[in-house]
């Protein structure tokens, strides 16, 4: 039965309710109000506390508890790798007077922070070198928010390996399940989703390590939706980093009051003057509620191999095997043609970027640095490379032609030469995608060339392996700690 017809049945059938409700959840009304709660979000904050309690690690499919730890091992490394980055460096010295106490880690750096402050480096971190994970339908980036508050938490409370992945899962699943929700009018009006919907994910995820009762769960996913941050004009700055920052520490802020019984409304997701309503022009509850612990939404997470916005790669990995194939260098290019989704100009359209960051929001530097190099890694983002010489002259090379009828994952380059020869190259779904996804291996090599100059490389295998194994181990808390030098 598919979800139209499922919804048909439940509107014409009251006994549907019973045969169709998630397994173990209370029936909250009557059967003819039940028949529309995927439709207009009766009891939404509810029924998704009440699947945060009842989520257990051992529950979860195979392929899913894969796909968790592939996304943890991303966070890792990307979060380990960018920890020098000037923004973190920032972010360590304006709160290091402001922090109360030294409880949890900054990931691979000595200094130590309370655990809402240390959460938001971490947080910061995660995403400044945009090399997260990503939700290709809703540009979420999941991962780093909610490991992140998990982290700081299993500092200061113990926390074993499998208990963090199961809260791991599960606020990676709710940050997807509540973006795809809102897509795509809730970036169409300006927010930056990585920030929002995060935020709550955190919060449940910090919540069932807490073990909090359903109505603290209640109101922990209220205090979460009551602070949202987050705007699409931050992009290209160190403000876009901010928000998943700022998510994360919201999340575990959330939850510690929650915890302490700090109350807040039991219907702030769906109310009509509540989160949703607010967030976007439409919520589909549906996406969000519809399937809990049967539909995966992790499982269509995705893992960049190029260091830029999302919607950059498809041009990305059509140049690089362009020049790969035919061996090209910077001289020889006449003009570079770019097909690409709208969003692609919309996101990345700045032709003139000024530093790295500005770069990754950059079609024309990505791609002509990419020719250049060969690849899109960190290093292809430094100001020295967005201002080289080299890289300008074959930027101001490159046009780029807007086609509605291709999706985000597809595009198309066209290199005319020189000498006259035109080179096309038509990709249907950019390595990294759902389709075309990076291997555990690629995973491995993009995790040691992101730490290897941050730790001994000895130290950054272990580091590794200690990441695929996180459900193992006994201490999350423990393996916080390993990550500093």
């Amino acid at each position: 039965m598919n979800s139209k017809q499922r919804r048909s049945f439940l509107k014409s059938s009251a006994t549907g309710i019973a045969a169709m409700a998630l397994p173990g959840y209370t029936i909250f009304s009557a059967a003819a109000e039940q028949a529309t709660t995927f439709e207009n979000g009766k009891d939404a904050t509810r029924i998704l506390a009440q699947y945060a309690l009842k989520t257990k690690y051992d529950d979860l499919p195979a392929n899913i508890k894969r796909e968790a730890s592939r996304a943890f091992v991303n966070y890792i490394g990307v979060t380990v790798g960018s920890c020098r980055h000037e923004a973190v460096e920032i972010s360590i010295d304006a709160l290091r007077p402001v922090s109360g106490s030294s409880q949890a880690t900054v990931l691979g750096r000595k200094e130590r922070f309370d655990a809402l402050n240390a959460a938001f480096i971490n947080g910061v971190s995660s995403h400044v070198f945009d090399f997260d994970d990503t939700h290709l339908v809703t540009n979420v980036h999941a991962a780093g928010p909610i490991a992140s508050a998990l982290l700081a938490y299993s500092e200061i409370k113990p926390v074993t390996g499998r208990e963090f992945m199961n809260a791991f899962y599960l606020g990676v699943e709710y940050s997807i399940r509540l973006s795809n929700a809102l897509a795509p009018n809730h970036a169409d009006i300006g927010w930056h989703v990585s920030g929002t919907a995060p935020c709550i994910g955190a919060a449940a995820a910090v919540g069932r390590l807490m073990n909090l009762s359903e109505q603290q769960m209640i109101w922990n996913l209220g205090l979460a939706a009551s602070q949202q941050v987050g705007f699409r004009d931050s992009f290209g700055s160190m403000n876009k980093s901010f928000n998943p920052g700022r998510s994360a520490a919201n999340g575990l802020f959330a939850a510690l009051l929650a915890q302490r019984n700090f109350t807040s409304s039991n219907q702030m997701i769906e109310s009509r003057i509540g989160w949703a309503a607010a967030m976007s022009t439409k919520c589909d509850y549906q996406e969000m509620l519809g399937d809990l612990g049967s539909r995966y939404e992790i499982a269509k997470d995705t893992y960049k191999p190029f260091a830029c916005g999302i919607v950059i790669h498809p041009a990305l990995d059509a140049a690089i095997q362009l020049r790969d194939q035919y061996k090209l260098k910077p001289d020889q290019i006449k003009s570079i043609l770019i097909k690409a989704n709208p969003y692609v100009v919309e996101l990345t359209g700045k032709k003139t970027p000024q530093t790295g960051l500005e770069g990754k929001f950059s079609v024309y530097h990505s791609v002509a640095i990419a020719i250049i190099d060969g690849r899109a890694g960190e290093k292809q983002y430094s100001d020295a490379a967005v201002l080289s010489p080299k890289t300008i002259a074959l930027r101001n090379k490159i046009t780029v032609e807007i086609d509605k009828s291709l999706p985000k994952k597809s595009g198309e380059v066209t290199i005319t030469l020189n000498d006259g020869r035109v080179l096309n190259k038509f990709i249907e779904s950019a390595v990294g995608g759902v389709e075309n996804p990076m291997t555990n291996e690629q995973l491995d090599a993009k995790f040691l060339d992101l730490t290897e100059d941050i730790l001994p490389r000895a130290r950054c295998k272990t580091l590794l392996a200690d990441s695929w194994r996180m459900a193992e181990l006994q201490s999350a808390g423990k393996f916080a700690k390993s990550t500093v030098a």
